[in-house]
């Protein structure tokens, strides 16, 4: 008998094979739902002596490693979801989920797959058409605006008190509008431009925000400034030090005088390129490669301070910062390469020294982010990476929706609304879609610990009444009519992108009718070693 596949393979096909994956997406629905919103339960994530404890979505997708390649397809989804948006990874996942629960339903009932695969492409076309009709547009300049999204992004993590997240928000705005860029009435912003240090000690009440960058290093001689004023500064890529040649060479020293006659020429070198620093007035040099410590004595006699083996991420952020630009060689280094700093200094940020590198025209910032332990900055920094691509994301695409499932349960009025116009049993999927929609509402009113029937029925009889705004207000655990009005607000730009991926996951899973496994290849028997001991 002839085989096809390898000796072992197993081979699943037709809905036997779906119906598997939807079991998969339904289990890690079911892992993840508990922590959507605001009121999210938290996830512990343990490998091996490191702990991390989060609602991020991004984090606990990213550290999952699961097996079952449709528990990949959607984490590789919600990690796509994190880089094009940086939000709604949890979302992304939760809804591709129920869209495959519901899918799930009409398989059971004998609708093909391909009709349901076609249904729900015709309802997400549909769905971004009503989002924009949804959504309201605002001024990118708009302040309050701005504050509402953040506040949004940032409620649902975990600052202790109304005033600590009001210092956050407004840490953050200032942050984003420091290094926005302003071009022919388009924004941009570069979220790079904006560095976070975290630092152990302290509250988060003291976290601040430094006109400039901050790097954790200290001069390179004890004898440098610790603090100067109005500062030329030069950034370099290349070493104060004698290079070594390219040709490997034997010095022959038949006099203790010789040596003295070669370290002297060797110190001549490096303080002819001390001297050239000097003359141009730098009094910050700060160099990605090595000064050995003949340059260091001689810059710190000479009042300049110096860092070496700086990250070329931390150069190019002060390039943004002081306006220097990166010298690849002394030789091609000139004045109108150099930039300024208003104030460079070294502080003592907990146990560690930093030199902070201040300029009133930065177009780079330093959010410097205290707390207690090391677990709770790392949580801090997701949540200002959060709330950092919430403003991008409303500059790029400056409509806003109402948060809360709001726009969810007003799409899915609308779906239905339309869903006469859609023929055959693709109607079924068409509805589906809808379903779905309103079961992530279901799921947001249950993580506020409101009982999900009452609240659908309340929140779809304020939406049939022309409230398109009316959502969940998890923090009192009711139905409100204008989310709006609580500053509770989505980027449109982000709920555009969760409803793409997640009806392409689901798309894509539902189009799986064959899965093959391979065997494992045989390997070789190993040919027997003989044993010394034995004659």
């Amino acid at each position: 008998m002839a085989y096809l596949l390898r000796e072992g393979t197993q081979r699943s096909t037709g809905n036997e094979v779906i119906l598997n994956n939807i079991t998969v997406a339904k289990i890690l629905l079911e892992m993840l739902k508990s922590s959507l919103g605001p009121k999210g339960l938290d996830k512990m994530l343990v490998e091996g002596q490191d702990v991390t404890i989060t609602n991020d979505g991004a984090t606990i997708v990213k550290n999952m490693e699961v097996q079952h390649p449709t528990a990949k397809l959607l984490i590789e989804t919600a990690k796509t979801v994190d880089t094009e948006v940086g939000d709604g990874t949890t979302s992304v996942v939760v809804l591709a989920g129920l869209l495959l629960e519901k899918a799930e339903d009409l398989l059971n009932q004998k609708i093909h797959p391909t009709a349901i695969i076609e249904g729900y492409r015709k309802a997400l076309n549909s769905s971004l058409d009503l989002l924009k009709s949804i959504a309201d547009k605002i001024s990118p300049e708009d302040r309050k605006i701005i504050h509402d999204l953040v506040y949004t992004t940032l409620s649902s993590k975990f600052f202790s008190t109304e005033h600590t997240l009001e210092k956050i928000i407004n840490l953050v705005i200032e942050a984003s509008l420091a290094v926005l860029d302003k071009r022919d009435g388009t924004y941009d912003l570069d979220i790079k431009n904006i560095k976070i240090v975290k630092v152990n000690g302290g509250e988060f009440d003291d976290s601040e925000l430094v006109n400039g960058i901050v790097v954790d290093k200290e001069p390179t001689n004890e004898n440098m400034p610790r603090r100067l004023e109005k500062v030329k500064v030069m950034l370099a890529d290349f070493p104060l030090k004698l290079e070594k040649t390219e040709i490997s060479m034997k010095l022959g020293i038949t006099d203790p005088t010789q040596i003295k006659g070669y370290l002297d020429e060797q110190t001549a070198y490096v303080k002819q390129m001390v001297d050239k620093i000097k003359a141009m007035g730098v009094k910050l040099f700060i160099t990605q490669k090595d000064i050995d410590e003949v340059a260091s004595y001689l810059m710190g006699k000479s009042g300049i301070i110096a860092l070496k083996n700086v990250k070329r991420s931390d150069i190019e952020l002060l390039s943004r910062a002081t306006g220097a630009k990166i010298a690849s060689s002394m030789k091609d280094a000139n004045e109108s390469d150099l930039g300024e700093a208003k104030l460079v200094e070294v502080r003592n940020l907990g146990k560690n020294k930093y030199l902070f590198i201040q300029s009133d025209k930065a177009k780079a910032v330093t959010v410097i982010i205290k707390g207690s332990n090391n677990m709770v900055t790392d949580e801090a920094e997701r949540s200002l990476n959060d709330a950092f691509n919430s403003i991008r994301n409303l500059l790029l695409e400056p409509y806003i929706v109402a948060g809360g499932g709001a726009v969810e349960e007003e799409l899915a009025k609308r779906l239905r609304e339309n869903a006469g116009k859609v023929p055959g049993k693709e109607q079924l999927a068409f509805n589906a879609f809808a379903d779905a929609l309103e079961e992530y509402v279901s799921i947001l009113s249950e993580t506020a610990g409101m009982d999900p029937i009452s609240a659908l029925t309340e929140i779809r009889h304020k939406h049939a009444n022309g409230l398109k705004n009316a959502g969940i207000d998890i923090v009192k655990a009711r139905i409100y009519d204008n989310m709006l009005e609580l500053k509770v607000i989505d980027s449109l730009k982000v709920k555009d992108q969760v409803l793409k991926s997640a009806t392409e996951a689901a798309t894509a899973i539902l189009k799986i009718d064959d899965m093959i496994a391979a065997a494992p290849a045989k390997q070789q028997p190993q040919p027997q070693q003989p044993n010394p001991y034995l004659g």
